[in-house]
């Protein structure tokens, strides 16, 4: 693809995650945000603005922001907490071009416990030993310095639990990031209730390593997704203007 059809292949990958995010319940006030790397400018990300609901994103509702804070596309407001995380996550860690971090339910609940999600599912075991929790929560993330630091944690995971605040996934397609995020909101409800039934059997250590290699590919991420995208882009393609 040339890097015209490349740029609105992502934005459009991008504008679908947002609404299978408000379809799925992840949206909570105007918390919540999204961005992939612009496949030009390494330097440059694109992201929901702030105050529009993630049920009805469209393309054209896409900004583009620069590492140093500025809106070189579109015309919402950057979402501050967005920019301290994402500018970092996307500046630490170049061989990652999307991340995804939302207030979900489940995601919350979960991080409150400061634990890391077990290995009682194979679906879970896509994190196996691929996600950290990060337990320095001291309010909204406004500063870039504490962004920074979430970027660090996130090296060599695809995901974080953020204590006592939600899920943050990435991915080197913004499609592999949005499919680590549903499957975690999914594995963080799963093992909330079956603690609440009882005692989870564990999986074994080998066996956990070994599903994770087959379930917690970068190409199963994307071939995950793309169900999702097919059926969103169907029941509401609006979201492609």
């Amino acid at each position: 693809m040339t890097v015209q059809d490349e740029r609105l292949d992502r934005k459009r990958k991008l504008a679908a995650t947002l609404r299978l995010f408000g379809k799925f319940g992840f949206d909570e006030g105007v918390a919540g945000h999204v961005t992939v790397r612009d496949p030009e400018h390494q330097n440059r990300f694109w992201v929901n603005p702030l105050g529009t609901s993630f049920k009805l994103i469209c393309v054209s509702d896409l900004l583009l922001v620069s590492h140093d804070g500025d809106v070189i596309e579109g015309k919402g407001l950057l979402n501050t907490a967005a920019f301290a995380i994402h500018s970092q996550i996307h500046a630490c860690l170049p061989h990652i071009d999307a991340a995804a971090h939302s207030h979900s339910v489940y995601g919350k609940a979960w991080s409150s416990l400061g634990r890391p999600l077990d290995p009682i599912t194979q679906d879970s075991c896509a994190f196996y030993g691929d996600h950290t929790v990060f337990e320095e929560y001291s309010g909204v993330v406004f500063d870039t310095r504490e962004g920074r630091q979430i970027a660090e944690s996130l090296k060599g995971n695809k995901a974080a639990i953020l204590q006592n605040h939600g899920l943050i996934t990435i991915g080197h397609t913004v499609e592999e990031a949005a499919w680590w995020h549903i499957t975690m909101e999914r594995s963080c409800q799963t093992q909330l209730i079956a603690e609440a039934a009882g005692q989870p059997k564990l999986i074994a250590h080998d066996v956990a390593q070994k599903t994770r290699d087959q379930v917690g590919t970068p190409e199963v991420g994307r071939g995950s997704f793309k169900p999702l995208f097919d059926v969103i882009s169907a029941e509401q393609p609006d979201l492609l203007n």
